[in-house]
């Protein structure tokens, strides 16, 4: 199936990435950290599937990621910019009804933008994610930040290894995802009470890197709680991923 790739203006006049497969019920689909939309959707078949489905997949490369800008001045990274990017994908295409889901940091993302910015999909999948995640990023952005500080000295064995052999084969321009990194805010367990859309939380069965998935369902209002198989990196590589997004907003 076809992609089309287009360029919109994210918060404060970046130019954005968005990548589009299929027609019909709008569904964004957010990527994860160092990777971009051909890597966490469009490479496995994932917005194939859907797009079969009946949905149309909106990709955008978050900022600093894929084809989006990547700027190397820090004011182009106030706090949350990619709940604020998303917001200006939205009023850009003019969306009232969609469906939102995200891996990861795009599941990150998405967690700001409903309980920051107001953002309204009527449902919401988070990829790859737990309550820490959301809750206690500060360790999580100590680990990148100290990946990125010893990019070429890291060596086969350290804990930052697989991360920094991941952005080497994905081309990260550390300047700018070193900025980015400190525009995250944690999310308290209680905001999430503003999440009220039906939710699924889909993690791999051996996937802890954000957290207990278990225990983000239970904080959420209106969640249920799917398992596919696979690590935080592995599980993007199956196709029950896009299978379990599909099923959940089928119901």
């Amino acid at each position: 199936m076809d992609v089309t790739t287009e360029f919109y203006p994210g918060h404060g006049g970046a130019q954005l990435a968005l990548h589009r497969m299929g027609q019909g019920r709008p569904l964004i689909l957010l990527h994860g950290l160092f990777s971009n939309a051909e890597m966490n959707w469009i490479k496995w078949g994932h917005a194939a599937l859907l797009a079969q489905a009946g949905f149309e997949c909106l990709m955008p490369d978050l900022r600093a990621h894929g084809q989006s800008a990547a700027p190397h001045e820090a004011e182009a990274y106030p706090a949350d910019v990619l709940a604020l990017d998303l917001v200006a994908l939205i009023q850009h295409l003019g969306l009232a009804d969609f469906d939102l889901c995200g891996f990861s940091l795009g599941s990150r993302t998405s967690v700001r933008a409903v309980v920051g910015c107001g953002v309204k999909p009527a449902r919401l999948v988070l990829g790859g994610m737990g309550l820490q995640g959301l809750a206690g990023w500060t360790g999580r952005q100590a680990f990148f930040t100290d990946a990125i500080d010893r990019f070429e000295t890291v060596k086969h064995g350290d804990p930052a290894y697989f991360a920094v052999q991941f952005m080497k084969s994905m081309k990260v321009d550390r300047v700018a995802v070193r900025h980015l990194l400190g525009t995250f805010a944690d999310t308290a367990p209680d905001a999430l009470s503003a999440i009220t859309m039906p939710t699924a939380v889909v993690c791999g069965d051996e996937d802890r890197d954000n957290g207990d998935p278990v225990a983000l369902t239970e904080a959420l209002p209106d969640a249920v709680h799917v398992v596919i198989p696979g690590t935080h990196m592995s599980c993007v590589t199956k196709p029950d991923l896009g299978r379990a997004i599909r099923d959940f907003l089928a119901r």
